[in-house]
C-alpha cells in the first residue's frame, strides 16, 4: 500500500492497562515486569495496593470515559473516525485491538497515547509495543503516533483548572491565607537516571509545571488567548517524584514526594496542593501513592493537603486531544495549527532514532525489525 496517500481511518487510544478484578492483579503485574526477573514476592507487595481497592484499577474505566468524551468532540467537529482501545499490559491488549481493526477493514491508524511526556516507558516503549503487536497480530496496518503534549494548551489549561479548584477547596477548609501561601507540589513518576539522561522527561515536566503555575498565579497563559486566573496564590512550586521501584543501588530521579513533604513541614510550610501532573488519569500511582501514602505523610507532619485532580475528561483536555488528532490526519494536517505554549515549541511527530533510549540496548533488534509499513512513526 502507498503510505503517503493512505488516509487515517481510525484512532487507537493506547494506554497502560490495569486489572479489573482481583484475579487479574498478579497476571497484570507479571505483564508489567515481563523480562525483568522481578520475583512474585515483590509483586505480591504491589498487588496489595490493588487489593485495597477491590482488585480494580480505575484506569480502564477512565479511558472508556475519555473515549466517550472524544467521540462527542469528534462528532461536534465532523471527524468521522471510530476510536479503538488497546493496552500495553491488560485487556484489551494491543495485538487484539489491531487484529480487530484489521478485521473491520481499517488500514491506517493514529495512536493517541495516554502519556504527555517523552521517556522510554511513556513514548518509545509504546512504539515498540505497537510494532510487536502488529507482528503478533500478523496484520498489514500502518500505525502513526500523535506527538507528546506536555505543553499543549488543552493539557495546560485543564491542569490549571484542576489546581485552581484544589486551591479553592483548601481555602474553604483552612482559610484564604493558608491557600495563598500553599506550596504546589507537582508529582510525576520517577524513572532511572540512566533513562532520564536519554530523554527530555525532566525538561518537559519543568516546562509543564511552569506553564500551569504561571496560569494559576494569573501571570499569563503563554500568549494563546486562553484563560488567566486571579492573583490568589503566591506562586511557589516544586517538582517531585513518586513510585520509585527497582534495586536500591540503581539511582532514580528524586526527591520522593514523601521526603519532600516532610522537608517542607520542617521548613515551616502550612499547606500543599499535590498535583499529579505526570498522569492524565487517576490510576494506581495516584490513588495509592498520593491519596494514601502522601496524604498520610502530610498528616503526620501537620501539613494541610489537597490533591488536585488529573486532567481526565476535562473539556479543554478532550478538545486538545482532538486538536492533536486533527493535526496528524492525512489531507487535513496543513490546515491545523500545531499549538504549543511556552518556549519548547510543538514536539516532533516522528521520534528521532536516538530518542528515549535505554543505554546499551540493541535497538536494531527491537524497533527496526518490523517491516516499514508496520513501524509506528
Amino acid at each position: 500500500m502507498d503510505d503517503t496517500d493512505a488516509r487515517h481511518d481510525a484512532v487507537l487510544l493506547t494506554s497502560f492497562g490495569g486489572p479489573e478484578q482481583p484475579d487479574d492483579v498478579m497476571p497484570f503485574l507479571r505483564n508489567v515486569v515481563a523480562g525483568r526477573n522481578v520475583p512474585d514476592e515483590r509483586l505480591a507487595e504491589v498487588a496489595e495496593h490493588y487489593f485495597d481497592h477491590d482488585g480494580r484499577s480505575p484506569i480502564n474505566d477512565q479511558n472508556r470515559a475519555l473515549i466517550a468524551a472524544l467521540e462527542d468532540e469528534f462528532a461536534r467537529r465532523g471527524i468521522d473516525l471510530p476510536i479503538l482501545f488497546g493496552n500495553r499490559n491488560w485487556d484489551p491488549l494491543l495485538a487484539d485491538a489491531l487484529a480487530d481493526a484489521d478485521a473491520a477493514g481499517h488500514r491506517r491508524l493514529l495512536a493517541l497515547v495516554t502519556s504527555a511526556y517523552s521517556s522510554y516507558s511513556g513514548c518509545r516503549q509504546y512504539r515498540e509495543d505497537l510494532a510487536a503487536a502488529l507482528v503478533e497480530a500478523d496484520v498489514d496496518l500502518v500505525v502513526d503516533k500523535v506527538r507528546v503534549y506536555f505543553n499543549h494548551p488543552g493539557f495546560v489549561h485543564a491542569q490549571a483548572d484542576r489546581v485552581t479548584d484544589a486551591l479553592a477547596d483548601l481555602a474553604a477548609a483552612h482559610g484564604d491565607d493558608v491557600a495563598r501561601d500553599a506550596r504546589l507540589v507537582f508529582v510525576t513518576h520517577s524513572i532511572p537516571l540512566s533513562m532520564a539522561r536519554h530523554a527530555a522527561y525532566e525538561a518537559q515536566h519543568y516546562e509543564a509545571c511552569r506553564l500551569v503555575a504561571q496560569e494559576v498565579a494569573g501571570g499569563g497563559d503563554g500568549g494563546d488567548g486562553g484563560p488567566t486566573r486571579s492573583d490568589t496564590w503566591r506562586g511557589v512550586w516544586d517538582l517531585v517524584y513518586c513510585s520509585r521501584s527497582g534495586p536500591p543501588q540503581v539511582p532514580w530521579l528524586v526527591p520522593d514526594v514523601n521526603d519532600h513533604l516532610a522537608a517542607l513541614a520542617a521548613d515551616g510550610a502550612r499547606a500543599v496542593v499535590v498535583v499529579p501532573i505526570g498522569f492524565v488519569s487517576d490510576h494506581m500511582e495516584v490513588i495509592h501513592d498520593l491519596d494514601v501514602e502522601a496524604a498520610e505523610t502530610a498528616d503526620e507532619h501537620g501539613l494541610a493537603m489537597v490533591r488536585a485532580g488529573t486532567v481526565g475528561t476535562h473539556p479543554a483536555f478532550v478538545a486538545g486531544l482532538a486538536d492533536l488528532v486533527q493535526e496528524r490526519l492525512v489531507g487535513t494536517a496543513d490546515t491545523v495549527d500545531r499549538a504549543a505554549l511556552g518556549t519548547m515549541g510543538p514536539w516532533h511527530d516522528a521520534c528521532p532514532l536516538d530518542c528515549c533510549r535505554i543505554p546499551d540496548r540493541d535497538y536494531a533488534a527491537t524497533v527496526a525489525d518490523a517491516p516499514p509499513s508496520r513501524r509506528p512513526a
